[in-house]
């Protein structure tokens, strides 16, 4: 195989009229899960099946 240019020529680089783009935004540390309350509806020990529309029946969640 052949070895690669040391710099690649001008043609191949960004276009002139583009600038850098700004560095992004580090997102804050999320809270840990046991200091968020559960929703309205939710037991604290399992998600509540009806969040997507579905219910339970006996155990089982369906969607109807």
């Amino acid at each position: 195989m052949g070895q690669r240019p040391a710099h690649l020529p001008v043609y191949l680089g960004p276009p002139a009229y583009l600038s850098p783009s700004p560095p992004v935004p580090q997102a804050d540390a999320a809270p840990a899960a046991q200091d968020v309350a559960p929703p309205a509806g939710e037991a604290p020990d399992r998600l509540e099946p009806t969040r997507y529309g579905d219910w339970e029946q006996k155990g089982i969640a369906v969607d109807f």
